[in-house]
């Protein structure tokens, strides 16, 4: 897979590490002017920094977008700075891993608002400029955990899973307006927040997943960036597992 994104606005949530920064970098050196979203704008300003060293423009917004405030407020900077917001990836997630007995319900309700309540907000908000637009294409990172499950992380679970939900209503909603919404389901992906997990943790994911290897950040931008180009232009409401193979199981 491949696309171009030559001229189009995008917004990248949760851009300063991991996936994040991969989907932005892609998008950037494909042609599109990116706005980089996340909590810390230390990381944010370091992937401006790589963005425009290769020849792309990107902007940093900082902000949380699972305050409906600061989403409405990121998706207005973007359009306010390149006049039109053409891709929305909305990215920014945060595990909790714990039994449902141990659960405590503060950290609850932050899991789902980061990842799950995150994306209401910034579809909607976007949607408004696209659906104006008669154009634009979103694309939400969920999880294989969503398409399997696993304990200990059923908050983590159910939010993920929902956007999946979430995404074949917003591709029905949107469809007659020429928005096209689709979902990743990224498997065991080397990131910084996986490389801590135990040799053994590691090791039991390896056995399962057919390919036989962990996947990259890039491998999951590669299928990001497709999807926000013209050259998906007719899928909408997939979800892509980008895995190994994990979920054939």
């Amino acid at each position: 897979m491949n696309g171009s994104a030559s001229g189009k606005a995008a917004i990248v949530t949760g851009a300063g590490t991991g996936i994040g920064r991969a989907v932005a970098r892609a998008l950037a050196a494909a042609g599109a002017r990116v706005m980089l979203n996340g909590r810390r704008a230390e990381p944010l300003h370091a992937v401006r920094a790589e963005i425009e060293a290769a020849g792309g423009i990107a902007q940093v917004h900082q902000g949380d977008v699972s305050s409906q405030t600061e989403a409405l407020a990121l998706v207005e900077a973007t359009k306010a700075q390149f006049g039109r917001v053409d891709v929305l990836v909305n990215n920014a997630g945060k595990s909790y891993d714990t039994l449902i007995l141990r659960m405590k319900w503060d950290a609850l309700e932050d899991a789902l608002a980061v990842n799950l309540k995150s994306v209401f907000y910034l579809s909607s908000a976007a949607g408004k400029v696209m659906l104006a637009q008669k154009s634009g294409a979103i694309v939400n990172i969920s999880s294989v955990v969503a398409l399997t499950g696993n304990a200990g992380q059923s908050a983590y679970v159910a939010a993920k899973a929902a956007v999946l939900g979430l995404t074949k209503s917003l591709a029905q909603e949107f469809g007659s307006r020429g928005i096209r919404v689709n979902a990743i389901a990224p498997g065991f992906i080397q990131t910084e927040m996986t490389s801590v997990l135990p040799e053994a943790t590691q090791a039991s994911y390896m056995a399962r997943i057919p390919l036989g290897r962990f996947g990259t950040a890039d491998e999951v931008a590669h299928v990001a960036l497709f999807l926000s180009s013209d050259e998906a232009a007719y899928i909408t409401g997939q979800t892509f597992a980008v895995d190994g193979g994990l979920t054939m199981r």
